[in-house]
């Protein structure tokens, strides 16, 4: 296989760091730059060639799709093939992408083999020679399994120590929000929340969360108007009783996004409760 050579934006490191590993495992050899903004990318397209982007859409500054239609402005960089990675899945997002002259769209959360999967298929369309993609570890955990070997400088998730009780924010602010993992979504009661971390409550269902796997939340208003959209990871989770068949579970999620729009939606949302 040929030396790939990816560059990866988003504003939130652990995204970042989890799509990193997860291109590593898949095209062994690969190069990567990964930078928090599309400024900082567009610095890094004047001084190396890259194969593929994979940008996030909301970021500070300037956000994917000003990126993208930036990039496909300018004739040295109109056909580098560019992947949005966002948490905006709905419709309106995706036709804007295409719109821009996106390459393929991946909403988070997702799974390894999703990444793998239109990373390889976007890549063959532009003429890359590829042979068949490594199997990426850790598939049976998702990308929270891949995490643990990010966070933990590459050990083994069964050497990696567990997480670190955290305390609840002081401050109460009682809400709701929807949390979509790669394979389910739950309703969540919010107990605590700041601009650090929720901790909420959620039902127990067929499918259970993990610790380190990758959330989107949405927070809403009691009416049911959405009030901010973060990235986040499960830190922690217990049962609400004490009984092995307990139906209602606390998380703590912490958030992972720098973008000060974002954090400015959340405050004003805290301050009103």
């Amino acid at each position: 296989m040929q030396t790939l050579r990816f560059l990866v934006v988003d504003d939130a490191s652990f995204i970042r760091d989890m799509l990193k590993k997860q291109l590593r495992d898949a095209f062994p050899g690969c190069q990567i730059a990964d930078v928090p903004s599309a400024p900082r990318a567009q610095a890094i397209l004047k001084a190396q060639s890259i194969d593929l982007i994979l940008c996030d859409w909301e970021m500070p500054e300037m956000s994917g799709e000003q990126f993208l239609r930036w990039l496909r402005a300018h004739p040295e960089h109109a056909d580098i093939p560019f992947i949005m990675v966002s948490s905006r899945g709905e419709r309106d997002f995706v036709v804007k992408a295409v719109q821009a002259g996106v390459s393929d769209y991946l909403g988070k959360p997702f799974k390894p083999e999703m990444l793998v999967a239109k990373v390889s298929k976007v890549l063959r369309k532009a003429g890359k020679d590829l042979t068949p993609p490594a199997r990426t570890s850790g598939t049976t955990q998702g990308i929270a399994g891949a995490s643990i070997a990010v966070l933990t400088g590459g050990q083994a998730a069964a050497d990696a120590p567990p997480p670190r009780p955290v305390r609840a924010p002081k401050a109460v602010a009682r809400g709701q929000a929807q949390l979509n993992f790669a394979n389910f979504t739950a309703q969540c009661v919010i107990k605590d929340i700041s601009l650090q971390m929720l901790s909420g409550m959620i039902k127990r269902e067929q499918h259970l969360p993990t610790i380190l796997e990758p959330v989107v939340i949405s927070v809403v208003e009691n009416d049911g108007d959405a009030v901010a959209r973060l990235n986040g990871y499960v830190h922690g989770i217990q049962a609400a009783e004490n009984r092995i068949d307990a139906q209602v579970l606390k998380l703590i999620i912490r958030f992972v996004d720098d973008d000060p729009s974002k954090l400015e939606l959340l405050s004003r949302y805290i301050e009103k409760l």
